[in-house]
């Protein structure tokens, strides 16, 4: 009977009766939980400093979230860096910091030549990577060079000398830059090779700009040589500049003035400008105005004008010369007159100043009255028979039959001839047998 009544007082129970520990206080479970989240916290934050070199043997503290730093680190900013660290985790309230930094210059020192020897352990494994990453650059070093002296296959994609050196050139850095970048994939180095493009790029932005003139005579350089507007020895007139053309440069034109000088006009000026090409047609025509009397026969003049022009050596007889009354002035007809001259077999201004004089001699020569630009009075009477056949007898100026020398002028061509042959056609980007446009 007893023992049943004590089986069912034990059943009925809440608490134990015998051998078990009391339930311990709320403010004691509170504490160890605390005491638990220090310790992960500073577990925590030794293992990040474990993986960080010089901050193995750091101490670590937390307590109720404030955590505690000791130790010795080998400079100033890696005890700031500890601190910063510690203050990102998280739970974190704050971080007291007693990290001393080394000055014994033997703690300093030993792991200063450690981190080198390292890094010459490091190097010394790359060795032979770095001996096979040499090797390719300066096989392709060679390969570009012996691509170089393929002369033949260059010279069968361009005839323009210019544009064939900077096709062969292009290629050449084409491929050595392919053996670069398989040196640099052997040495696993392909992040450099961004990194060097991107600053090629910036680079070579920064020189577009600060050079940008001297890159654009050089483009037109090349846009010219292969063009060509005008060949060697070629008279032209560029943005009113007048002379022949000695050379160009991968910089400027230079062209002989008529009087002998040089004259140097800048590549991209060239390329824009307006060219008049004097030696493209050998064909030029020349002319000039003859002032007759308003009382003249004018078709008689141009009759006369036109016979002196196709009695003259040095004017073509196709196109024939022709003479056009031009204009009406107050004291005289202003005739104009024109002819060709083949450039190759006689000088322009040598026939045009002999057709003026013969023009000028034959028109004279048949009384007609070739009036000065000025104002005359002329006081008129009636004249006796007597005085006209005095005017009729007053000797007029006979023309002179001297033969007249309308050879071309070929000082011009000697000149630019010896100053190549001192300084050579290497510089010269124009061919004389190349196509001109």
């Amino acid at each position: 009977m007893l023992w049943g009544l004590l089986l069912a007082g034990y059943v009925l129970s809440p608490g134990p009766i015998w051998g078990e520990a009391p339930t311990p206080p709320v403010g004691v479970l509170s504490a160890e939980v605390d005491a638990a989240t220090d310790e992960a916290l500073a577990e925590g934050l030794r293992r990040r400093y474990a993986e960080i070199e010089g901050f193995e043997d750091l101490q670590v503290t937390a307590t109720a979230g404030v955590v505690s730093l000791g130790g010795q680190v080998l400079s100033d900013s890696d005890r700031q860096e500890a601190a910063a660290l510690a203050r990102r985790i998280e739970g974190v309230a704050r971080v007291r910091d007693d990290i001393e930094v080394v000055t014994d210059p033997r703690q300093r020192l030993i792991p200063a030549v450690d981190s080198a020897l390292d890094r010459l352990r490091s190097v010394a494994s790359y060795l032979p990577l770095l001996a096979v990453g040499f090797g390719v650059v300066f096989l392709f070093l060679l390969l570009s060079k012996w691509v170089g002296r393929l002369e033949a296959i260059f010279a069968r994609v361009s005839s323009n000398r210019f544009a064939r050196d900077l096709l062969r050139q292009a290629t050449q850095f084409v491929v050595f830059l392919t053996g670069i970048l398989i040196a640099l994939e052997i040495l696993d180095a392909t992040a450099l090779v961004s990194a060097v493009l991107g600053t090629a790029g910036v680079v070579g932005l920064a020189v577009g700009f600060a050079f940008r003139d001297l890159v654009e005579n050089y483009i037109s350089s090349i846009l010219l040589s292969i063009r060509q507007p005008f060949a060697p020895n070629d008279h032209v007139v560029v943005n009113g500049q007048e002379g022949k053309v000695m050379r160009l440069t991968s910089r400027a034109t230079i062209l002989i003035t008529l009087d002998g000088n040089h004259l140097r006009i800048p590549n991209a000026q060239v390329f824009k400008g307006i060219i008049l090409n004097y030696s493209r047609n050998p064909r030029r025509r020349f002319d000039f105005g003859v002032g007759i009397g308003v009382g003249e026969d004018l078709v008689l003049a141009q009759k006369l004008g036109l016979n002196a022009l196709s009695d003259m050596a040095g004017v073509l007889d196709e196109p024939p010369p022709m003479a056009l009354i031009d204009e009406l002035s107050d004291s005289s007809v202003l005739v104009r007159f024109y002819g060709w001259v083949d450039q190759r077999e006689a000088s322009y201004s040598k026939v045009r100043s002999a057709a003026i004089r013969s023009v000028k001699s034959i028109l004279e020569e048949s009384g007609m009255d070739l009036p000065e630009p000025i104002y005359r009075v002329h006081l008129v009477q009636a004249a006796t028979p007597e005085a006209l056949r005095q005017e009729s007898d007053i000797p007029r100026k006979q023309a002179t039959s001297q033969p007249i020398d309308i050879k071309p002028d070929d000082h011009l061509e000697r000149q630019i001839a010896d100053e190549h042959a001192d300084s050579g056609s290497e510089d010269n980007l124009l061919s004389e047998t190349g196509p001109t446009e």
